[in-house]
């Protein structure tokens, strides 16, 4: 089952960008990378490649999703994740974080009957504790139940499912997902003020990515890492090649034959960049499902 959900974009959100200006506008003929190396990238770099695999979902989990038509219904639960994240300004963190729990919980189930009121439940559940972990404060369960839900529920069945989803995940809660590896990115590499713009653009990337069912197949790090890499090739293509270079310094050789893989299924798929970049912003939040 294909869902096709990069093609019908509306662009009136400004939770990614607040900026009035055009990319063109903004970077005109003066972009340059500066060199970069930094000491305590590398070393975070380094334990978030070792604590990823703690963070994954069970192995054949695309499968899995495919074999008893979760794909779909995985695809606008977490739809609704990204719409919530903009509604209250939520960190993308926190975002990515209730998508990792979903993912782990789902495959740690492997339920063969799963119904759509359940994942919503469970969506809910996913999206109140990443941001009971991530956030300063919380939201009440009424709250957190906006608009886009088939289905309401009282606040004590979403504690209930809350525990659940603790106690199935063995309560780890830290993940590294996609988008840990942009938050480790220092801003000292490139000019302060296309720093945001180049965060920004990546973290569209990667909120399309949580919508390809492909992109399962691949870790976190992978993910992220191919999202900057290609943010980085299309926003300033004759200067980011040192930058690439040294984040590839950083990876085995497995690492960056997935990288070759995921970069291709990257650009192939996603709608990140539209003929006139100026005039086609992407917004994730506003995504549409066709089933």
């Amino acid at each position: 089952m294909v869902c096709e959900c990069m093609d019908n974009l509306l662009c009136d959100e400004v939770w990614l960008s607040n900026s009035e200006n055009t990319f063109e506008e903004e970077v005109g003929d003066f972009v340059s990378l500066k060199s970069y190396e930094n000491k305590e990238f590398e070393e975070t770099f380094a334990l978030y490649l070792e604590k990823e695999a703690s963070s994954l979902p069970e192995q054949d989990y695309a499968k899995y999703l495919h074999s008893n038509n979760l794909f779909v219904p995985r695809c606008r639960v977490i739809q609704w994740l990204v719409k919530c994240g903009s509604h209250f300004n939520l960190s993308f963190g926190t975002v990515f974080l209730a998508v990792n729990y979903l993912d782990r919980f789902v495959s740690i189930c492997q339920s063969n009957d799963w119904k759509y009121w359940m994942l919503e439940l469970l969506s809910i559940s996913c999206l109140s504790v990443a941001i009971k972990f991530n956030e300063k404060s919380a939201l009440s369960m009424h709250e957190i139940q906006v608009e886009g839900l088939n289905y309401s529920f009282e606040s004590s069945v979403i504690l209930k499912m809350e525990l659940i989803l603790l106690k199935a995940l063995g309560w780890n809660l830290n993940s590294v997902t996609s988008y840990s590896f942009l938050e480790i990115v220092d801003s000292d590499f490139l000019e302060s003020h296309l720093y945001q713009k180049l965060i920004s653009h990546a973290t569209e990337l990667l909120l399309q990515a949580t919508l390809d069912q492909k992109m399962l197949e691949f870790r976190p790090s992978i993910i992220g890492i191919s999202a900057l890499c290609c943010t980085l090739e299309h926003l300033f293509p004759q200067t980011s090649d040192t930058y690439i270079a040294y984040i590839m310094r950083l990876l085995n050789q497995s690492q960056k034959d997935d990288m070759i893989k995921c970069d291709e299924l990257m650009q192939r798929q996603s709608s990140f960049w539209c003929e006139n970049e100026r005039h086609c912003p992407l917004s994730p939040t506003t995504v549409l499902l066709n089933t």
